[in-house]
Parts: structure tokens; sequence; C-alpha cells
């Protein structure tokens, strides 16, 4: 089945700029018609949405262009490296609730006077 632009971008949940973005950033591959509109086959519909949820697990689109490389050990290294970035920011953001958990029991009156906070504090 063939789709125009704005029926693929409907079919996906997302405004049809957004399609020429990826197509302009090279992350997306779309044939033309005789008339130079942009049609949408099966299967450009579902690199549209690879692209979609590359881009919502949170890989820019230079990311996203690099992990849909035909090479698959470029593909896989890319994403190595977004899982590690992504470790490390839940890491982060597990010791920021730890932090905020231990803020809103303490019992001092000034973070500063607590020993615990101002460790915390240190780690940053």
């Amino acid at each position: 089945m063939v789709r125009t632009i704005g029926e693929a971008a409907a079919e996906l949940g997302i405004e049809a700029h957004v399609l020429r973005h990826w197509e302009q950033a090279g992350a997306l591959a779309v044939r033309r018609d005789g008339n130079g509109y942009r049609i949408f086959d099966d299967a450009a519909l579902e690199q549209a949405r690879t692209v979609l949820k590359l881009r919502r697990v949170g890989l820019s689109l230079p990311e996203v262009t690099a992990a849909m490389a035909p090479k698959k050990s470029a593909a896989q290294a890319v994403v190595r490296e977004k899982i590690a970035a992504l470790e490390t920011e839940v890491r982060r953001m597990q010791q920021a609730i730890t932090y905020l958990r231990h803020t809103a029991d303490c019992r001092h009156r000034y973070l500063d006077d607590c020993p615990d906070c101002a460790a915390f504090v240190r780690e940053l």
C-alpha cells in the first residue's frame, strides 16, 4: 500500500514536517512519484516506525542514522554507546532520588549541618 506523507504521518501519530526532517537528516529514505511528491510504501513506513522508536528511546538523529547503517557492527556500536550513557544517567538519577528522599526526612535545619547531605553534595 502506498501512502502520502500526510497519511504516513497520521498513521505514525506525528506531523508531516517530522518525516521531512528525518529525510533531510538522512535517517529516512523516501521515494518520490512522477510529480515529486513523497510516497511511503510499506517498507518506508516500517523504516519510519523504526526511526520513531529509536527517537523515543533517546537516540539523536545522527545516532538513529548510524544505528540504521547497513553494517551491523556500526549499528551495534551506536546502540551500545547509548546503553552505556543511559545506564550512567540512571545511576545519576538514582543518586538524586536517594539524596532527595534523605533531605525530605532530614532532621537538620540546614542541609550543610547534615553530614549525609554534605557528603552527597561533595559527590556531585
